[in-house]
């Protein structure tokens, strides 16, 4: 949480974790909104509105419009929809202060969290990666790089520590 959080402001950096898959990117997403929503007591971060494109189900597991895993009080949630679209529905109907979406990397997805960043809202996104060297040179991811919409980049190593590998304040 500290290479996410901006306590000062109240605020999440737009971040993306990285790893190779199976390294639980998804997990720690759903762990990090649920903690972003509710807020965190010990850090003196209030709770914000969190909206989470889970196109694949994965993140919520909806059943019958009823969330199976805890995303928090403050998390609005589309499923069985695109990353691009469930961005742009997001921010213009639900007010959200974060978007979250796992496994980006299409064109679509970079136009939408382009949007998102340039309309106020903050993000946090997963994608397939091994190094700050496979977001930079990758066609798609390089471009949120290239684009300055990204403020951290956390790799998610092999043996399952955290380790912030890009930060745009440094």
């Amino acid at each position: 949480m500290p290479y996410i959080l901006n306590l000062k402001e109240n605020k999440v950096y737009n971040t993306i974790i990285v790893s190779p898959p199976g390294r639980g990117k998804t997990t720690l997403l759903r762990d990090i909104v649920r903690n972003i929503s509710n807020g965190i007591k010990e850090l003196n971060f209030k709770g914000v509105n969190v909206g989470v494109v889970d196109e694949r189900g994965e993140i919520a597991a909806m059943y019958k419009g009823i969330p199976q895993n805890d995303l928090g009080e403050r998390t609005d949630i589309l499923d069985n929809i695109s990353k691009d679209l469930g961005i742009k529905m997001l921010v213009r109907s639900m007010n959200p202060r974060v978007v979250v979406a796992d496994e980006i990397g299409t064109k679509e997805d970079i136009e939408a969290i382009h949007y998102a960043v340039t309309s106020g809202v903050n993000g946090i996104f997963t994608a397939h990666g091994d190094s700050l060297n496979d977001i930079i040179l990758n066609p798609i991811l390089g471009k949120m790089y290239n684009l300055k919409l990204i403020d951290k980049i956390i790799l998610i190593k092999e043996n399952r520590e955290i380790e912030l590998i890009w930060d745009k304040y440094k």
